[in-house]
């Protein structure tokens, strides 16, 4: 697989190479332009996709072949939403990975006690989930990991090991920073998009169609459509013959430091 270290090794030889024929040849300065967008284009779809593990390896599905699939819930803890998923996890007898903001843990500690209680797990989704994040230093980055962990830590006794990024961007400086805290990187393999998508049938349909053996589903305990959607999901997934495991048994890694 293609990562940023290969490619940059790739493009400054190839750069050089470009070099030596424009020497000869006399193409022109306007090809070096066309050369940096490529460049820049590459490292732009490095960043914004997780699955191509380009600045970091994350975690976007177990290598099996057992009809599996872990459910994960990120930007919680919402308050009464995440209140109802629980509910009907409950009711279904499923277990899931919540990926916490850390500071919506203020005011809603009985919620993240209750996501321990009864057989869920947490993970570190940053301290504030700002739009800027991937812009941060190394310093700043670790600061918000470690900051929600101690949130968590103080209010479950849990320290967790797995971090989502936010927004799923990844760069040369969270990867210092997950590095720096021994953090391990989950992604996933089906993105629902239900932050923007807000029908219910096409929801369904475009996590249906992506399902494969060992996937990991992005969901949001902060959307009103997936709350209405689990439990049919929850049944077609169960139909279709595939076990919803938890997150950590399903890539068999510990979960808490």
């Amino acid at each position: 697989m293609l990562n940023s270290r290969h490619f940059n090794i790739f493009f400054i030889l190839f750069l050089l190479a470009w070099i030596s024929l424009d020497q000869k040849m006399h193409i022109g300065a306007p090809a070096y332009g066309w050369l940096l967008l490529i460049y820049l284009s590459v490292l732009f779809c490095g960043s914004y996709f997780i699955r191509l593990g380009f600045f970091l390896k994350s975690i976007c599905s177990a290598q099996t072949q057992e009809k599996c699939i872990a459910i994960t819930f990120d930007d919680g803890p919402a308050g009464e939403k995440t209140e109802r998923i629980l509910d009907i996890l409950k009711e279904h007898q499923v277990q899931a990975a919540f990926f916490c903001i850390g500071k919506n843990i203020s005011g809603h500690e009985l919620q993240l006690k209750r996501i321990i209680q009864e057989g869920h797990l947490i993970g570190n989704h940053s301290f504030t989930h700002h739009r800027y994040f991937d812009l941060y230093s190394v310093s700043k980055m670790r600061r918000e990991l470690e900051d929600m962990s101690q949130n968590c830590h103080s209010v479950t006794g849990h320290i967790p090991r797995f971090f989502r990024p936010p927004y799923g961007v990844t760069n040369p400086n969270l990867k210092k920073a997950i590095q720096q805290t021994g953090m391990v990187s989950i992604g996933w393999s089906i993105r629902s998009l239900d932050t923007v998508i807000h029908n219910q049938d096409r929801l369904r349909k475009r996590i249906l169609r992506s399902l494969k053996p060992g996937a990991i589903l992005l969901l949001h305990d902060t959307q009103e459509t997936t709350v209405k959607l689990l439990p049919r999901l929850l049944e077609d997934l169960r139909d279709r013959g595939y076990r919803i495991e938890r997150l950590d048994k399903m890539i068999n890694l510990k979960p808490y430091v």
